[in-house]
């Protein structure tokens, strides 16, 4: 069987059970990554469905998590040189205030972290990690100054198409999201972010102040950062997004300001959605336009944050001294694996005849989220461009974490 390991330890990483968890994965800088590690992380992405897995596709999930485990160290590494690594005491803070947001019980809390495999020191260091690459993002990102005028004019007048209001709405969100991702998150299954949600939607849908809400709850970095803010859709691509039933609900039956009665599943996680403005009709837009200028300047900042900190994050792997022991043992043992998938359980579909969930939203925010959670694991290490928001056909729209276009990008649809 493949090893994971230098030192004299083994492990079976390749493609079956882990061995010994103390092996070394990975090593980063002189920085060990154990299998214990992977295995979590993997376990915590795969939401069950990793005991489907056939031994290839296996090992291709465990080079995949720890690849985002070696890049949240390599940043982590930075941020320790660039001293954005928070204190104690405001570690402390941020974990007490998530366990209050969590609106679990202490027994309930410290059981969810067992079935997680955490322990209160890993979430701490999850958090503490987690705080530091937010703080050294805003580090490197405050180097961008404002465009300037004739920038502004420029980048209006080149695309001027695209400066549209396209009949839609404008969404924020809070996202609660049942994979725990290694990132101190207070939801880390499905129960427990079916139970969340409830108690989220109940406390907007009662009149607490959305932004504050987002701002504790969100399990999501935009939407937690910005209070909820989150994007404008057009109405054909909420529809590609939401189906017919939600979009012609916060079309025909809803005023701004709003919450959506009913918490709505995408890509794994749920949202808590509240309609800040619609757009009736499609109007065109001058530079002139209220909040066109500040849009174009928002638009041209964040393009360029986003590409620093590609950049940054690029040249801090590329530095990086790194030692993936899983990736060396498969190119060694190329053919130590079977291709074999273990054989599924099979299931009663109890839901035969039930029709697509597209109605009109029930009166209660009670969470239906299904599907496997999507995995966050590298802290946005790698800060990937934001996809362009035009879903290609057939395909699940982008969650929120990925949901802002960037510069150039389908500017006109806010």
């Amino acid at each position: 069987m493949l090893g994971a390991c230098s030192g004299g330890s083994t492990s079976t990483s390749g493609g079956g059970p882990v061995d010994d968890p103390n092996a070394i994965a990975a090593r980063v800088n002189g920085k060990d990554i154990k299998m214990e590690e992977v295995e979590k992380a993997l376990k915590a992405q795969g939401q069950g469905e990793e005991a489907n897995f056939s031994p290839l596709e296996l090992a291709s999930a465990r080079l995949t998590v720890l690849q985002q485990l070696i890049q949240t160290e390599v940043m982590f590494q930075k941020a320790e040189k660039e001293q954005t690594v928070p204190s104690e005491d405001d570690v402390t803070a941020e974990v007490n205030k998530r366990k209050t947001a969590s609106g679990l019980s202490s027994d309930e809390f410290e059981r969810q972290m067992k079935l997680a495999g955490e322990t209160e020191q890993s979430w701490r260091q999850n958090v503490r990690k987690e705080l530091a690459l937010q703080k050294l993002q805003e580090k490197i990102s405050g180097r961008v100054d404002a465009p300037k005028d004739a920038e502004i004019d420029a980048f209006y007048n080149g695309n001027k198409e695209q400066f549209k209001n396209k009949r839609g709405a404008e969404l924020a969100a809070i996202v609660i999201d049942p994979a725990n991702s290694g990132q101190g998150d207070t939801t880390i299954n499905q129960e427990t972010a079916n139970i969340r949600a409830k108690e989220i939607g109940q406390r907007a849908l009662s009149g607490a102040d959305f932004a504050t809400l987002a701002r504790e709850a969100s399990e999501d970095l935009q939407t937690r950062s910005n209070g909820g803010d989150w994007r404008y859709f057009a109405e054909d691509e909420m529809k590609q997004t939401f189906g017919q039933g939600v979009t012609d609900y916060i079309m025909t039956k809803m005023q701004n300001g709003q919450i959506l009665p009913q918490a709505i599943p995408l890509e794994g996680r749920v949202l808590i959605i509240k309609l800040q403005r619609k757009q009736e009709n499609d109007e065109d837009l001058t530079l002139e336009s209220p909040g066109v200028r500040q849009r174009v300047t928002e638009l041209l900042i964040n393009g360029r944050k986003n590409l620093l900190w590609q950049s940054y994050a690029a040249i801090a792997i590329n530095e990086a001294k790194v030692e993936n022991y899983i990736a060396k043992n498969v190119v060694d043992n190329p053919n130590e694996l079977s291709g074999a998938r273990p054989a599924r359980a099979a299931t009663a579909n109890t839901n035969t005849g039930a029709a697509p969930n597209t109605a009109t939203p029930a009166a209660t925010p009670a969470a239906n989220a299904t599907g496997a959670a999507a995995g966050n694991t590298a802290a946005n290490a790698s800060a990937a461009p934001a996809s362009a928001n035009r879903p290609a056909a057939n395909a699940r729209p982008a969650a929120p974490a990925n949901a802002r276009p960037a510069a150039g990008a389908n500017a006109a649809n806010r």
